[in-house]
C-alpha cells in the first residue's frame, strides 16, 4: 500500500499541493498527468521521500520497497553497467559488496566466517544469486548490447545510460515503482518491451509521461493534478480525456438551462410585479429566482495552444529528390548511397538505427551540413520550415520573446506577431520574457510560432514532442494531420507517428525499408519484420 496522507507543499506563497489524500492500489498503474509546472515530478519525489512535504506524510506497508527512475546520467560514471543495475536494490547491493570484500581477503578470520554465513543467508532470501542474470536480462530487453554490460557508465553513450538507469529502477521487482518520463530517448523496440513489462508487473506503478500511446497502453488509472489537488480516475488516458470533456460539457449545459430559466423568471417578475392579479405569482417567481445559482465552472489550469500551419502557396509536382547521399559523423557511417523520391502529399516518418541518422539527414536537407557525397534537390515551388532537435543556437540572446519573433517577419505590426505568440500561450507580459531563460517547452513553442510565420509548404520536424506537455503535443499532432502539404519527421511518440505518417522509411545498417502504410501495420507486417531482421543483422550483408 502507498498512501499520500494530507500532503501539502508550499514554496513561499505558492501552494503546489494542498491536503492531497490518495491511496494507490496494488496491481495498478497510475498515469500522473497535469499541466507543465503543476508538480508531477515533485510529487514523485515526495512519494519517494526525496522531498519532505510542508505537511502530511507518505505511508507504506512494512517491508515494501520503493524504486524511482533516476535522472542524473552522470551519477554512476565510475561503476560498471551491471553493478549500476543491481544498485536498484540498495540493500542487496550492500550485501553483495560486503560478501565480495570478505571473500577477497587474504586472511579469513572466524568472524569473517560467521559474517559470510549470515550474508549467504541474506543472499538467498533476496534472490541475490540470480542478481547478475536478472540485471543482464533487463538490459537485453531494453536493447543494451551484451558487450556493454561490463563497461563503465562513463564509457557508454547517453542513450544507453538512460536504458541502464531504467533497468536499475526495474531491478529486483520493487513493490512500488515510480517512473518519470521513462520513454525519453528510448527506441521503439525498447518502448514496446517496457510496455509489456509494465502490463505484466503485478505491483504498484506511478508514471509520468507525455507519450499518450504509452499511457493508454499501460495505465489502469489516471491521477490528474489540477488546482493543487489530485483526482483519481479509473481507466487509461483516452478514457480520462473523454470523460473530463464530457463532464465539462454537461456542466456547461446544466448552467445554460439555469441561465435560461433565470431569464424567463426575471422577465415574468419585471412584467407582472406591478400587476395586482399577478403580484403573488411574481413574488413567488422572484423567490425561485433568488435561489437559482450557477455552478462554479473552474477554468482548468490546462491550456491548449492553437497551432495551424498555412502554406503561402501550394507545392508543385516536383518536391524533393535525393541521390546517393553519403555522410559519416565521427567515423560512423550514417548515410550510405541514400536515395529518395518524395511525392506530393507524403507525410514521412524516418526511423533509423541511430538517432543521429535522422538529425544528420534533416540538417543536410536544410543546408546546415554538407554531405560527403551525393546530391539533393528541392522543387522550385518548395519552401521549408524546420524544427530542429537542438534549438539552443536560436536562443543565445537576451531579446524578449516578442522581439525575438519579430526578427522572423517583415510585417511591422506589433499586433501581428503578438497574435502568433498568443496562440502559443505567450500573452501579455509573457511575451516580454527573455528567450535565454525559457524552459525547453517554451523554446519549442517559440520555434513553432516562428514556423507558423514562415508560411512554408514543407515541414521538417526532429523529435517535435520533446519538452512539450500533453496539451501542446495534442495541438501539434492535430496541426500535422490537418497540414495539406509535405511533412517529414522523426519521433518516438507512437500516437504522433500513427496518426500523421502515411509513409514509413527506415534506414537500417544494411538497407532501407520504404513502405506506404500506417505505422501499426508496419510494426505488425511479417514481411517488414523479416526485412528489418535482415537489414539490422546483415545476414546477406546488403549495403545501403
Amino acid at each position: 500500500m502507498l498512501h499520500a496522507s494530507n500532503i501539502t507543499l508550499t514554496f513561499g506563497k505558492r501552494v503546489l499541493f494542498k491536503e492531497v489524500n490518495i491511496k494507490f492500489k496494488h496491481e495498478a498503474c497510475y498515469g500522473l498527468i497535469g499541466a507543465n509546472g503543476s508538480g508531477k515530478s515533485t510529487f514523485l519525489k515526495i512519494l519517494s521521500r526525496e522531498i519532505e512535504p510542508t505537511e502530511g506524510e507518505i505511508i507504506t506497508s512494512p517491508g515494501e520497497r520503493i524504486a524511482m527512475l533516476r535522472q542524473d546520467h552522470f551519477e554512476f560514471n565510475d561503476y560498471n553497467v551491471l553493478d549500476v543495475v543491481i544498485m536498484g536494490h540498495q540493500e542487496l547491493y550492500k550485501v553483495i559488496k560486503e560478501r565480495n570484500e570478505i571473500y577477497a581477503k587474504e586472511e579469513f578470520t572466524d568472524e569473517d566466517g560467521h559474517r559470510s554465513a549470515e550474508l549467504e543467508e541474506l543472499m538467498g532470501q533476496m534472490n541475490g544469486y540470480d542478481a547478475e542474470s536478472e540485471a543482464a536480462q533487463l538490459l537485453s530487453g531494453l536493447g543494451v548490447d551484451d558487450q556493454l554490460h561490463g563497461k563503465k557508465m562513463k564509457d557508454i553513450e547517453g542513450g544507453e545510460k538512460v536504458k541502464v538507469l531504467l533497468a536499475q529502477s526495474l531491478f529486483g521487482s520493487p513493490d512500488i515503482l515510480l517512473l518519470d518520463e521513462p520513454t525519453n530517448h528510448l527506441d521503439i523496440e525498447s518502448i514496446a518491451w517496457l510496455e509489456e513489462y509494465l502490463i505484466n508487473f503485478r505491483k504498484t506503478v506511478i508514471v509520468v509521461s507525455h507519450d499518450r500511446y504509452f499511457l493508454n497502453k499501460v495505465c489502469t488509472h489516471i491521477a490528474d493534478i489540477d488546482y493543487s489537488k489530485i483526482q483519481i480516475y479509473v481507466g487509461n488516458y483516452s478514457f480520462w480525456q473523454q470523460a473530463s470533456e464530457l463532464a465539462a460539457q454537461q456542466l456547461k449545459d446544466q448552467n445554460k438551462k439555469i441561465e435560461d430559466k433565470r431569464k424567463d423568471l426575471q422577465a415574468f417578475v419585471e412584467r407582472f410585479s406591478s400587476n395586482a392579479s399577478k403580484a403573488r405569482q411574481a413574488t413567488s417567481r422572484k423567490k425561485v429566482l433568488e435561489k437559482l445559482t450557477l455552478e462554479d465552472i473552474k477554468v482548468s489550469t490546462r491550456k491548449y495552444p492553437y497551432i495551424n500551419f498555412k502554406p503561402d502557396r501550394e507545392s508543385g509536382r516536383s518536391i524533393l529528390e535525393i541521390e546517393n547521399l553519403c555522410k559519416k559523423v565521427d567515423g560512423v557511417e550514417l548515410l550510405k548511397n541514400f536515395n529518395l523520391l518524395v511525392n506530393k502529399g507524403d507525410k514521412i516518418v524516418f526511423l533509423a538505427f541511430s538517432h543521429l541518422v535522422q538529425t544528420t539527414l534533416f540538417e543536410i536537407l536544410m543546408g546546415n551540413m554538407e554531405p560527403d557525397s551525393g546530391t539533393y534537390k528541392w522543387g522550385e515551388t518548395i519552401t521549408q520550415a524546420y524544427l530542429p532537435k537542438d534549438n539552443s543556437s536560436y536562443f543565445d540572446t537576451d531579446k524578449s520573446i516578442h522581439s525575438w519573433l519579430q526578427q522572423y517577419t517583415t510585417n511591422p505590426d506589433e499586433n501581428f506577431t503578438r497574435g502568433f505568440l498568443g496562440r502559443m500561450l505567450f500573452s501579455g507580459d509573457e511575451a516580454l520574457k527573455k528567450v535565454n531563460v525559457l524552459s525547453g517547452g517554451e523554446k519549442v513553442r517559440c520555434m513553432i510560432s516562428r514556423m507558423m510565420l514562415a508560411g512554408a509548404n514543407s515541414i521538417l520536424l526532429d523529435e517535435p514532442t520533446n519538452h512539450l506537455d500533453l496539451e501542446s503535443i495534442t495541438s501539434l499532432n492535430k496541426a500535422m494531420i490537418d497540414f495539406p502539404e509535405l511533412v517529414m519527421f522523426c519521433s518516438h511518440d507512437h500516437e504522433f507517428i500513427n496518426t500523421v505518417a502515411n509513409r514509413i522509411i527506415e534506414i537500417c545498417p544494411y538497407g532501407v525499408i520504404d513502405r506506404m502504410m500506417p505505422f501499426d501495420d508496419y510494426l505488425e507486417n511479417d514481411g517488414v519484420k523479416a526485412l528489418r531482421d535482415e537489414y539490422y543483422h546483415g545476414h546477406n550483408r546488403m549495403v545501403l
